[in-house]
This record gives C-alpha cells, sequence and structure tokens, in this order.
C-alpha cells in the first residue's frame, strides 16, 4: 500500500489569514468606538431602542474580537502537539460568538417586554441621527469582511452579524420617524423587541452551522456522494471507504480516503493528479490518500456502510 498528502493549498490559505487578520481589527475597532457613543446617547436620552443596538453592537465587538483572535491563533505554525496547527480556531470562534448573541437577544427581549406598558418619551431626532451613523459604521464593517466569507465561517458570521447590525439601526431610524412625526413612542420597546426577534433567529442559524463544523461535519458546499463518485471514477480504482472529509479551518478541508486499486504502476504521480483535482473541484486542498492493493483492509469491515463520512 502506498500514500501520499498535498500541500498545494496552504499558502493563499495563510495568505488569506493575514489579510482576515488586518479586516477583523479595523471592523473590531470601529465599531467598538460606535458602540460607545451609542450608549452614552442611550443613556443620556433613556432610549431603549439606542441602548439595546449598543448592546447588541458591544455584542458583535465581542464577537469580532473572538473572531479576529481566532484569526491571529490559525496563523500559528504547528507543533508537535498540535500537529495541525491552531485552524480550529476559526470554527470555535463562532460558536461562541452565536452563544453570546443568543444571551443578548434574550435580554433585549425581557428589557422590552419591561417597558411596553409605560414606554417614556424620547427625543426622537437623536435616535434617528445616532441610528444613521451606526447603518455606515456597519456597512462599512461589512465591506471589510465581504471578501471570502463564502469560504470562512468565522469571517461570514462577522459579516452577517454586521449586516443586521445595519437592518437594526435602520429599524431604529424608522422607529425614530414614528416617534417624531405621530408621537408613538411604543415603537421604542416594540423596536427593541422585534431587534431581540431577528438577532436570536440569526444567532440560531449560526450556532446550528458553527456546532456542526465544531463537530467535524461535512463543510457546506462539498457532497460527498459527488466526491466518492469522484474518486470511484479514478483509473484503477475498485472501492473506496474510510472516506472522511471536514474542515480544518478557514478555507481548508481535509479529506482522507482508503482507494482499493489492485493493479500496480505510479501511486505517486496517481495520487499527485487526484489531489490536484479533488482542490480544483471540491475545494479540498488538505486531502490524505491511502492506495490498497486488495479490498482485505483490516479497517475495512469497521466501514463497510457506503454512506461512510
Amino acid at each position: 500500500m502506498g500514500g501520499a498528502h498535498g500541500h498545494h493549498g496552504h499558502a493563499h490559505a495563510a495568505h488569506a489569514h493575514g489579510h482576515g487578520t488586518r479586516a477583523f481589527a479595523a471592523a473590531t475597532l470601529v465599531n467598538l468606538a460606535y458602540a460607545i457613543l451609542e450608549a452614552g446617547y442611550g443613556f443620556a436620552t433613556g432610549s431603549l431602542v439606542l441602548l439595546s443596538d449598543a448592546l447588541h453592537n458591544f455584542g458583535d465587538v465581542l464577537g469580532l474580537g473572538l473572531a479576529w483572535a481566532a484569526a491571529v491563533i490559525a496563523r500559528r505554525p504547528p507543533t508537535q502537539r498540535h500537529t495541525y496547527g491552531w485552524r480550529r480556531a476559526t470554527l470555535l470562534s463562532p460558536l461562541a460568538n452565536a452563544l453570546v448573541l443568543v444571551g443578548f437577544s434574550g435580554a433585549l427581549a425581557w428589557e422590552a417586554l419591561r417597558r411596553l406598558h409605560e414606554p417614556p418619551a424620547i427625543p426622537p431626532l437623536t435616535v434617528m441621527a445616532v441610528a444613521a451613523l451606526g447603518i455606515a459604521v456597519n456597512l462599512f464593517g461589512a465591506w471589510l469582511l465581504h471578501e471570502g466569507r463564502q469560504h470562512d465561517l468565522n469571517r461570514r458570521g462577522a459579516f452577517l452579524h454586521l449586516i443586521a447590525d445595519a437592518a437594526v439601526s435602520l429599524a431604529a431610524v424608522l422607529a425614530g420617524i414614528g416617534m417624531w412625526r405621530l408621537g408613538w413612542y411604543w415603537l421604542d420597546p416594540v423596536t427593541a423587541l422585534l431587534v431581540g426577534a431577528v438577532v436570536a433567529a440569526g444567532a440560531f442559524a449560526l450556532l446550528r452551522e458553527s456546532f456542526a463544523a465544531a463537530m467535524d461535519a461535512v463543510p457546506r458546499g462539498v457532497d460527498p456522494d459527488a466526491v466518492r463518485a469522484f474518486l470511484l471514477a479514478q483509473p484503477g480504482v475498485e472501492a473506496v471507504h474510510h472516506l472522511h472529509i471536514w474542515s480544518l479551518g478557514a478555507r481548508e478541508v481535509a479529506m482522507t480516503a482508503h482507494l482499493v486499486r489492485p493493479d500496480g504502476g505510479d501511486h505517486d504521480a496517481f495520487i499527485d493528479a487526484i489531489n490536484d483535482a479533488l482542490d480544483a473541484r471540491f475545494g479540498i486542498n488538505h486531502p490524505t490518500l491511502q492506495v490498497e492493493h486488495g479490498a482485505a483492509c483490516a479497517h475495512d469491515r469497521h466501514d463497510r456502510a457506503p454512506h461512510a463520512h
């Protein structure tokens, strides 16, 4: 039997980590400054919608900080104890981020319900001005993180938070207009309640996806059946078992598989060609393949199910 491992996907991933670190740093600092400003105006005016949005923004600052830290940690090289390095930090950060958002959304909803009976009169023009600034700040932060978000759960989680924040700030502007033109001060707690619901929905979706990644689920966008079919279609391959696909971290997808290939030949060239094709077709850039000459592998009887992952 023989084995080989492809290394060709690592250079661009390291570059992506470097770019991501700078983007996370900028987005975190800008949002922290705005959250402090918004909280100050919220306390000064007694506006629940500003305070709730500020609390939400502080939550996202924490989330962005976690994502920033994860991007930095992920650049640490492998060690004898951590042979894969620290790439999985970018998968654990969104999980913590989602848990924080769930907690904050519950706090927002509780305070909004408490104020529904006696909504205080607040200065709507101040609410509108501060919230409008929030739209600009959050869209700027989202723009910093938009590149590569499709293949980076860490970056996508932070990006979605910023887009949600922009929508929340827009809702606050609309609530301010209603209070200013119609005197509907109940819009302050109602909007805050809606903010909590929106945040909770997004947080649960991120929680589900990040938990799946932390549990080594097949990454979104990779079809394991298609990968198995591709491997079976390679010259001389009669069977495929022990196929596992999981995320190592942002933009790094690992795979292991045993290929039963009785015929002899240049296994090194055969595996190199498959490694290149796996990266090009499926984005699997960290494959490890083991070639066997027969179906009598001792491990095969533990992995006979055709849907093994």
